[in-house]
């Protein structure tokens, strides 16, 4: 998938564990670990923002491109 997510990267970043920002986001824990896994099918503006607050971030530090190799 073309899609990356990132978001373990900034928990590190941030010494923050899936619970805590689990809580401080309004999102499951396991809702949040799908995501983290990169398993997510999608993912709303509301959480994405909540995230960003959250962890100070930008969108792009928690999502990236990356073109699929086409051989």
């Amino acid at each position: 998938m073309p899609i990356i997510v990132n978001l373990d990267v900034m928990m590190a970043k941030r010494k923050i564990s899936l619970n805590d920002l689990s809580e401080r986001v309004g999102i499951t824990p396991a809702n949040l670990s799908i995501l983290k896994t990169g398993k997510a099918k999608a993912i709303r503006f509301s959480t994405l923002e909540a995230l960003c607050k959250e962890l100070e971030c930008q969108p792009s530090d928690i999502l990236e491109y990356e073109a699929e190799d086409i051989t």
